[in-house]
């Protein structure tokens, strides 16, 4: 992509997936318009690494200018890329600049703003009421209109809840209050939710961007392909590991969806495989990526920060789930395909793995930088600038180190290269830039230099409108978790899931895993988890699951959410490749999804498989030896699950071989007296059978 192009170029960034992104094609628009929104694009990336490496600016300033940017950027593509006339799109602009401008006004009042906290002038209220309004047009032409209405229900409830009767009814708060409340301080737009996606999500975002470009995705696809497409069921094995893999550095569920669907679908349907599951492999391995550490999803970062938990803390409580959660998938996959008789893909095409890997090794080190950082214990905020300048350093070394002729001098310069930024460690993060600063004048002159810089600066281009849908979440949702530290709503429904919980814990379980879905029919993953932990989460702690567990539960069905019907949203993204529809597809997703709705309600009873509070057989085994009897046990219900949905084992199960199975994986995840004994005996007993009447069909196959 050039900016010196003719103006009917269309501004896609090249050698990337589209990313499909709610409301918005793909680039940045037709000429001057286009390029203006590139820039922006650009700008906004600068400016939040800036603030993430120097961090001179108050909190208070940085949000209010990420949601400027936000405004500026979203309103701005929306003119370019969907109005239809002149009008059109110099509203939009009109819209975004007057966004970007309430940003401008909190930086340059900040001072007065705080010294009037509670006083605001007329035109304080003036700014107010326009950041808005903007964030909710903004939320409704990005995001569309169910999480638009959710946070206008909300705002509603401030303006006229005191006209309610009891238990809703609340003391009643003027305009002036509930837009002070809302759009200055930080309990309303600039509350934790933006702070965070300000903070750790763009920045995330970008690094992922970066990896991208630098062509991890590629990296990931060859090493799956040739780690297991040789596997019974080959192509969707490699659809599991490679989302697995790819929900390391990404953590967008639908993002992934787009980006590796396009791949992996038509391969599994060229194997043999059903278009509906087919679409289901994809949907459900890419939402899986968000509880893949080490980044997870954004909802992770949001988590640490409403916790005040280190993120080491939550990738860890994540690890086993997200192991078993991934084992389903491939197992669920062994399973069909054994179904459907298919094999696995011929060894012989497909790539070598370790080759890739030893090719494209070098893209791991700021991976692997990263998590060093994230369980040393830095700041995520830290690890993934530093990371993100790491794998700067790497791409803009690139051109530099093919124009050293012998291999030895090219492993002295990239070791001085390392050596070089490894100093930051020490020195600070100024010896990063000094460094990245003198690669890029020498890349200004080397072969191949400057198509490097602009895969950079498109890489933070690209990184910035990806980050879009996720910043305008968490503005409009300041919008719920505003309402409910003003009125207090929040305790209501807290002591109505106490009152159930008291005589049954299970129910009030139930009633918030509900809640979650039906949220998630309409909202991303990000609202429905900051929602519904403010409302459950409290309720759970005062049921006695501790509070980490409760969060991860309510995290946990929110991704299970896209996957759900009637909505589905990761479902619908995939039925365009999977040429079917995302109905089907998601029925699919939910079989396929076993450990999601089951790890959840397992790690509740017995908070150890997420590696949380020791339980009653610590006592007898000790507590890693209470982990991996959980895992195990966990790890044979879903194999027994698995047995029951898809109807197979070494061969086709017969009807009374499915419902054993079924009972006796419910007797493992029960966790009552005796349940886990009756599991086991009910489940080996179904295994031995099934092998004993097969044993002969079996070994004809073979044969």
């Amino acid at each position: 992509m050039t900016t010196s192009a003719k103006p009917e170029k269309t501004f896609i960034p090249q050698d990337s997936a589209e990313e499909v992104i709610e409301g918005l094609p793909a680039g940045f628009g037709n000429g001057l318009p286009g390029r203006a929104a590139f820039w922006i694009a650009f700008a906004f990336t600068a400016f939040q690494l800036w603030a993430a490496a120097y961090g001179t600016l108050p909190s208070q300033i940085i949000r209010a200018m990420h949601v400027g940017f936000l405004l500026l950027l979203g309103f701005a593509l929306f003119g370019n890329l969907v109005a239809k006339t002149v009008y059109g799109r110099a509203w939009f602009w009109a819209l975004g600049i007057l966004g970007f401008l309430t940003g401008v006004y909190n930086w340059v009042f900040y001072k007065d703003l705080i010294m009037r906290s509670g006083f605001h002038t007329t035109p304080d209220l003036i700014v107010g009421t326009v950041v808005i309004v903007l964030v909710f047009e903004g939320a409704r032409r990005l995001m569309g209109l169910p999480l638009t209405i959710i946070a206008g229900l909300f705002l509603a409830y401030c303006l006229f809840g005191n006209h309610l009767p009891p238990p809703f009814i609340h003391r009643g708060y003027d305009v002036a209050q509930i837009i002070e409340h809302f759009g200055f301080g930080t309990e309303g737009i600039y509350g934790t939710p933006i702070y965070v996606s300000a903070s750790y999500i763009f920045i995330f975002v970008v690094f992922a961007a970066f990896l991208e470009r630098a062509g991890m995705l590629a990296l990931f696809n060859d090493f799956a392909l040739g780690l297991v497409g040789g596997w019974r069921g080959g192509p969707a094995q490699v659809c599991v590991m490679s989302s697995a893999l790819m929900g390391t550095i990404s953590g967008s569920g639908v993002a992934n969806v787009v980006a590796s669907g396009q791949f992996t679908i038509p391969l599994m349907k060229r194997f043999g495989f059903r278009s509906a599951f087919a679409g289901g492999v994809e949907a459900t391995s890419s939402m899986g990526g968000q509880i893949m550490p080490p980044v997870m999803g954004a909802v992770a970062f949001i988590m640490a920060e409403t916790l005040n938990v280190p993120y080491v803390e939550i990738v860890k409580a994540a690890l086993i789930p997200a192991i078993l959660f991934f084992a389903t998938c491939f197992w669920m996959v062994y399973l069909e395909a054994g179904k459907a008789k298919l094999g696995g893909m011929d060894r012989a095409t497909l790539p070598d793995p370790w080759a890739a890997l030893r090719e494209h090794w070098p893209l791991i080190l700021p991976l692997a930088a990263l998590v060093y950082l994230l369980f040393a214990g830095y700041t995520p905020i830290f690890a993934g600038t530093m990371g993100l300048a790491l794998i700067v350093v790497l791409i803009l070394g690139t051109p530099l180190a093919a124009m050293i002729g012998p291999f030895a001098f090219r492993v002295v310069f990239w070791v001085a290269v390392g050596l070089a930024a490894a100093t930051f460690m020490k020195f600070g993060v100024n010896v990063l830039a000094a460094l990245i600063g003198l690669l890029i004048i020498a890349c200004i002159f080397a072969k191949g230099g400057r198509e490097t810089l602009v895969i950079c600066r498109d890489s933070m281009a690209e990184g910035a409108k990806n980050a879009l849908p996720v910043g305008i979440a968490c503005a409009i949702v300041g919008i719920v978790i505003g309402t409910l530290t003003l009125t207090g709503i929040a305790s209501t429904f807290i002591g109505w899931v106490i009152a159930i919980g008291k005589d049954n814990l299970f129910l009030s379980l139930v009633l918030t895993m509900i809640t979650c879905l039906v949220l998630g029919m309409g909202i991303p993953t990000i609202p429905n988890y900051i929602i519904t932990s403010s409302l459950a989460g409290p309720a759970l702690l005062e049921l006695g699951v501790p509070l980490l567990v409760s969060h991860m539960f309510v995290f946990y069905f929110g991704i299970m959410a896209d996957l759900t019907p009637p909505v589905a949203l990761a479902c619908f993204a995939a039925a365009p490749m999977a040429k079917t529809s995302g109905l089907k597809i998601s029925i699919q997703a939910v079989k396929l999804a076993t450990a999601g709705f089951l790890v959840p309600f397992m790690a509740v009873y017995t908070p150890a498989l997420m590696l949380q509070d020791a339980g009653t057989l610590t006592g007898y085994i000790g507590y890693w030896g209470e982990v991996i009897y959980l895992f195990l046990k966990a790890c044979f219900s879903i194999a027994l699950w698995g047995v029951a949905v898809v109807g197979y084992l070494r061969s086709n199960a017969l009807w009374w071989e499915r419902l054993g199975s079924l009972i006796a994986g419910a007797l493992l995840v029960l966790a009552l007296p005796l349940t886990d004994e009756a599991g086991w005996i009910l489940g080996l007993a179904i295994i031995a059978t099934h092998w004993w009447r097969t044993r002969h069909v079996t070994a004809r196959a073979a044969q």
